[in-house]
């Protein structure tokens, strides 16, 4: 995916979404002149080698926010179930993203697993300020070790989320990331502003092919000490 463009998955349509790969990429192109359903503002940005940011600017107050991304049950409308943290520096993180609880897509081949079984990541609370951060590190299964935080803080009557995610081994992993906090994070804001859930697969390819592009020209993260 190095060229950014967009990879074909199995029929003409992307998933559930009414949206063909040619619209897709037309939404994306869409997104860079400021027009279409995709904000350009909702783009992961890199702040350094191995590091990716997203902000959100969602619906308050923080208590509301807090609750749609902290200890759910695995019934909850975005997916997402952990097993309670222990919320201290140094307490034990397990988040669980189970993504057939969160689209009635058909997932492509290679996310077969994934989709049916879930995505588990276990890891260790590394920064915590009681309603405004909270940072562990992230991994699952032979992935390296990573770390991300999420910061919440009131701005003009809403909540800003700043997700950053750390210490990225490789171009490949900061794309995949990318692609996953982009999409989960439009789930996020679904969630909370009452809207209809927007398409989990359907939008995952494009935005990672996206992501590829933007990031193909960077260099390789650096070794980690």
């Amino acid at each position: 995916m190095a060229d950014g463009a967009l990879q074909p998955v199995e029929g003409d349509r992307l998933g559930g979404a009414g949206l063909s790969r040619r619209g897709l990429e037309q939404e994306l192109c869409k997104a860079r002149s400021g027009r279409g359903r995709y904000k350009m503002s909702d783009f992961g940005v890199v702040l350094e080698s191995g590091t990716v940011r997203f902000e959100r600017l969602l619906p308050g107050p923080v208590r509301a926010c807090l609750v749609a991304i902290s200890p759910i049950p695995r019934n909850a409308a975005n997916g997402w179930r952990r097993v309670p943290f222990e919320l201290r520096v140094g307490g034990r993180t397990e988040m669980l993203f189970k993504h057939s609880q969160i689209t009635d897509e058909a997932p492509p081949d290679a996310y077969r697993d994934m989709h049916q079984n879930g995505w588990r990541s276990t890891g260790t609370i590394t920064r915590y300020e009681p309603q405004r951060l909270i940072a562990f590190t992230w991994g699952g299964g032979d992935e390296a070790e990573s770390e991300v935080a999420f910061e919440l803080a009131p701005k003009d009557g809403k909540v800003l989320l700043v997700v950053t995610h750390r210490k990225l081994g490789s171009k490949a992993e900061m794309t995949s990331v990318s692609g996953g906090w982009h999409v989960h994070l439009g789930l996020l804001e679904d969630l909370l502003t009452g809207s209809p859930r927007r398409g989990f697969w359907s939008r995952l390819q494009g935005l990672e092919a996206e992501y590829a592009a933007r990031y193909a020209d960077l260099p390789e993260p650096g070794a980690r000490a």
